[in-house]
C-alpha cells in the first residue's frame, strides 16, 4: 500500500521511500510512499527522477493499481530492490503546470453551475491547456465570451482552496458533491477527497491543484464546439 503524498501537500517536490516490491520484466516498482501523481480524472501523471544507491532512474510513467502506485522506470540498469531506500523528485515545472490547469477547469465548472446550472459530462488537460463538456442544449459566442470573463474575475478574487479527506457518509451529505453527469467515485470507498474553491466550487476530486486560485494565471477560452444535442464542449488555455 503506498501512502499518497500528493493528496495532502500538492508542493511537495521530492520524497524519500522504501521499495516494496519490483517487477523486473515490467521494469515497475512499488513504494511505500510517493509524490508522484498517478493520472486519473482527466489529469495525467506525473514524470521524474528516482535516486537509489548512486543510481538515477527517469520515471516514464505512474498509475495507482489497487492500494499501489506503480512507478515506470526507463533503461537497463538493475532495479532498486525491495527493501531499498531510493529518494524521489517530481517534475516539477509540469507538475505545477497541470495543477494550474486543474484549479482552471475547477474554476470553470464552478461558475458554469453557478450561472447556468449545467453540469460536466466530460474533460481532459495537459500542461496548461484542457477542454470540459457540459449539458447546454445551445452555445454562442456571446455565451462563451460571458463565461470567460466570469471565470477571469473568479481567479483575480484569488479564492482560498482547501482539500479535506472525510468520511464518505459525511461527505456525500455535501449538497452538488458530484458535479459530473455521471457519479465518478468508486463504491465502497471509506473515505472521499473533496477540493474547495471558497465561495465557488465545492466538490470530490482526487488531482493537485494551487493554493489560491490567483495562481492560475489568465485563461483564454480557445475554441468551443458542439458534441451533442445537450453536450458542448469548451476549450480552454492557460496564460
Amino acid at each position: 500500500m503506498t501512502d499518497l503524498l500528493y493528496q495532502t501537500d500538492a508542493y511537495l517536490q521530492e520524497f524519500d521511500a522504501t521499495v516494496l516490491a519490483a517487477d523486473l520484466e515490467a521494469r515497475v516498482v512499488v513504494l511505500d510512499r510517493s509524490t508522484f501523481y498517478p493520472g486519473g480524472g482527466g489529469q495525467p501523471c506525473d514524470f521524474g527522477k528516482l535516486f537509489a544507491a548512486g543510481q538515477e532512474y527517469s520515471v516514464t510513467k505512474v498509475k495507482k493499481q489497487g492500494d499501489d502506485v506503480l512507478h515506470t522506470l526507463a533503461g537497463t540498469d538493475p532495479l532498486p530492490s525491495v527493501g531499498a531506500s531510493v529518494h524521489g523528485v517530481i517534475d516539477w515545472d509540469r507538475r505545477h503546470k497541470l495543477m494550474r490547469t486543474h484549479t482552471a477547469l475547477h474554476i470553470l465548472c464552478g461558475t458554469v453551475f453557478r450561472d447556468y446550472g449545467a453540469l460536466v459530462t466530460g474533460g481532459d488537460m495537459e500542461p496548461l491547456g484542457g477542454r470540459m463538456d457540459f449539458e447546454f442544449e445551445r452555445m454562442q459566442a456571446s455565451l462563451v465570451h460571458d463565461i470567460e470573463n466570469a471565470v477571469n474575475q473568479e481567479i483575480a478574487s484569488a479564492r482560498a482552496i482547501k482539500v479535506k479527506i472525510l468520511p464518505r457518509e459525511e461527505a456525500f451529505q455535501i449538497p452538488d458533491l458530484i458535479r459530473t453527469k455521471i457519479n465518478l467515485l468508486p463504491e465502497g470507498i471509506p473515505m472521499v477527497r473533496t477540493v474547495e474553491i471558497a465561495g465557488l466550487d465545492l466538490q470530490a476530486d482526487g488531482g493537485t491543484h494551487v493554493n489560491n486560485t490567483a495562481e492560475v494565471g489568465r485563461v483564454r477560452v480557445v475554441d468551443y464546439k458542439s458534441k451533442g444535442a445537450i453536450n458542448k464542449r469548451i476549450y480552454i488555455a492557460i496564460e
